[in-house]
């Protein structure tokens, strides 16, 4: 199977403008990210998809794939959707441009999962860290056994009603791989109540009856969305050489 990567990457970002250029450790944010997807050996091709100029300029200079993307894209997964209709693969991996504290690592239990016939959808999850367990950014997933989503949330899912203790929670990363025809029709879903709801894009597809299947991984990442999270993930990338 043919598996493409594609990292959005957007610089007209509002909580922490042009984000995705920002120096973290010596180099753009969007190279870390990108030198993790390729450094996983999982993909066959990994490529960039913005609407800037700018964007496609730093990446040329690099000799980073990249792929100019209409400026209406109103999220990460259209653009994905955009390079898919230029760019044939059986399987699209979206991964997000904040998250330069991925690992090659991170992709091999995403990838693995399409093994499976009957997974169309994938993404992965971490053990939650105690102080991500009531944060409402760290989004948290539960499972059925056989990996398949039962449901995402900000709140703090499963909640532990009698304070028993033992309680596994699962913190989801936002990187999800999708078989093309999976692709296709989310493209084609209005956003869902639930997903307005939580501002989460995964729950439309569970409203719709598309099943998300989550691999098992190892290591934290911290999205970058402020000027205090650049500096976190600059300490933890200098501290890694």
């Amino acid at each position: 199977m043919r598996t493409l990567g594609v990292i959005p990457a957007r610089l007209g970002s509002t909580r922490l403008p042009r984000k995705v250029l920002l120096d973290v450790a010596g180099r753009p944010m969007i190279e870390w990210v990108w030198r993790a997807a390729v450094a996983s050996g999982q993909m066959d091709e990994v490529v960039v998809a913005t609407d800037s100029a700018e964007v496609m300029e730093a990446c040329a200079e690099r000799g980073i794939a990249a792929r100019m993307t209409s400026a209406e894209c109103a999220s990460g997964s259209d653009r994905v959707c955009e390079v898919a209709r230029l760019v044939e693969a059986d399987i699209y991996v979206n991964i997000q441009g904040d998250e330069p504290l991925l690992t090659p690592g991170h992709f091999r239990p995403l990838l693995d999962l399409f093994a499976r016939d009957e997974v169309r959808v994938g993404t992965v999850a971490v053990p939650c860290p105690a102080e991500d367990v009531g944060n409402p950014n760290a989004v948290k997933v539960v499972t059925a056994r056989n990996g398949r989503a039962l449901y995402f949330s900000r709140a703090t899912i499963p909640h532990d009603r009698d304070g028993m203790g033992g309680v596994a929670w699962r913190k989801h990363l936002g990187l999800y791989a999708y078989r093309r025809d999976a692709l296709e029709e989310f493209a084609r879903l209005r956003p869902s109540a639930l997903e307005m709801a939580e501002r989460l894009e995964q729950l439309r597809m569970l409203e719709n009856g598309i099943d998300i299947f989550v691999g098992d991984a190892e290591g934290d990442t911290i999205g970058v969305d402020t000027e205090a999270d650049r500096r976190r993930v600059e300490e933890i990338l200098l501290a890694r050489r």
